[in-house]
């Protein structure tokens, strides 16, 4: 997969990217863990969403944020770092201007970038957040939520406890026009330790399932005159 290097907020961005054979192919961007606590685009999660998207015909980007590896930059708690991901999608979309639609798959930290670049970027059709973290983060601006998605955790998570993320779940459940899935993974820490294999089956198992058009809202019922 090609080593790419883009020009971001902040300086130079490193990313992998991986285009699709198919000029109007979706795009899916991918988003890592925390900068300060060792994540990269080389976390294993992030490796292996990436691996998922490209297989099923997407044009496909992970990058490293700001200031890690060889992206410039420092961290910036967030806003800086929305920003690098919103340029990351720029850039994507520049080469692939017959590409429609996008995904967006953010693991811990990332899933918080995730859901506010969705709220930005009205093409953004899909989205999947592994492990999020409304404990730490406030999530307050997904409203609404404007598209559907899959949030995943483990029931064993002690970084991002169960009862906070059911809690985001159910606010955003209460919303209309999008269908929100849910899936726990018994066991599993926030690192799904030992439970990798049961986290990528569910969200290949979400993903094939909204590429056949399901797990979407229905359409309202035409009223009968």
């Amino acid at each position: 997969m090609p080593e790419i290097i883009f020009n971001g907020p902040a300086g130079r961005l490193e990313g992998r990217y991986q285009p699709s054979k198919q000029k109007n192919a979706p795009i899916a961007i991918i988003l890592h863990p925390h900068p300060q606590f060792g994540g990269t685009m080389n976390n294993q999660i992030v490796y292996q969403l990436f691996y998922m998207f490209q297989k099923r015909g997407f044009t496909t980007l992970r990058f490293n944020f700001r200031g890690i590896g060889r992206s410039q930059g420092e961290f910036d708690h967030g806003a800086g770092e929305l920003s690098d991901a919103a340029s990351a999608l720029d850039w994507v979309q520049s080469l692939h201007p017959d590409s429609k639609s996008c995904w967006v798959a953010g693991y811990s930290f990332g899933a918080w970038i995730g859901m506010q670049l969705l709220m930005r970027r009205p093409e953004i059709e899909g989205f999947m957040s592994i492990a999020p973290q409304p404990n730490i983060y406030d999530f307050s601006f997904l409203a609404p939520c404007p598209s559907s998605g899959l949030i995943i955790n483990g029931d064993a998570d002690k970084v991002a406890p169960e009862k906070d993320v059911n809690a985001l779940v159910e606010k955003l459940k209460a919303q209309k026009g999008i269908l929100i899935t849910h899936k726990t993974v018994p066991g599993a820490n926030h690192f799904f330790n030992g439970h990798m294999e049961t986290l990528m089956a569910e969200c290949e198992d979400y993903l094939d399932r909204r590429l056949a058009g399901e797990l979407t809202p229905e359409p309202a019922a035409k009223r009968i005159r």
